[in-house]
């Protein structure tokens, strides 16, 4: 990874709109960037889609980034609201939505919240799969509040749901993924 010298003078070079200090930054973060669209959307073609429109902002946008908090962070928020607006307009795909009434449920049927201890030593991959499978609601709600560091009041806003629909979200997300965890380890021995 670039140091903050190397990663300020590739900053530079993209604000002067140079193409290979554009093509540097693209490769340096495809990676994460991609992991951040493919938490959100199940289609990878669907996905990289995504994360183009996602650097096509950041490099419009990049002169709004005030050197004060992780580059990388300003990154994955812009990536993960341009997934979640691509969810928004593509309701009726089904490769990026199943059910776009699960952002409605919960409200009306709140269920009760509950903890659950920390994964112990999944693996990365085994829980990005699951988190995958997941409905887009749900899948959009854990990851703003467990990944990105949402609070509920924020993700009710950029969702347009409630706060209670986005407890009630999370808590369904918990325990979908409690069930497919649990149905894939049953499935190693």
């Amino acid at each position: 990874m670039e140091n903050k010298e190397q990663l300020a003078k590739l900053i530079k070079g993209c604000l002067k709109n140079k193409r290979r200090a554009q093509g540097e930054l693209f490769k340096l973060y495809y990676g994460k960037m991609l992991a951040v669209c493919l938490r959100y959307i199940n289609d990878r073609d669907s996905a990289e889609e995504v994360l183009q429109e996602g650097f096509i902002k950041i490099f419009d946008k990049l002169e709004a980034f005030d050197y004060k908090g992780s580059f990388e962070g300003w990154m994955r928020r812009i990536m993960a609201n341009t997934a979640i607006d691509s969810i928004r307009k593509h309701k009726k795909d089904p490769k990026l939505t199943d059910n776009d009434e699960d952002f409605k449920l919960g409200a009306s049927n709140p269920m009760i919240e509950q903890e659950e201890e920390e994964f112990v030593s999944i693996k990365a991959e085994m829980a990005l799969e699951a988190i995958q499978e997941l409905s887009p609601a749900y899948r959009a709600v854990f990851n703003l509040y467990v990944i990105e560091e949402y609070t509920h009041k924020e993700i009710a806003e950029i969702l347009g749901i409630s706060e209670g629909t986005s407890k009630s979200n999370l808590a369904k997300a918990k325990m979908n993924l409690q069930k497919l965890l649990r149905e894939r380890f049953e499935n190693i021995d």
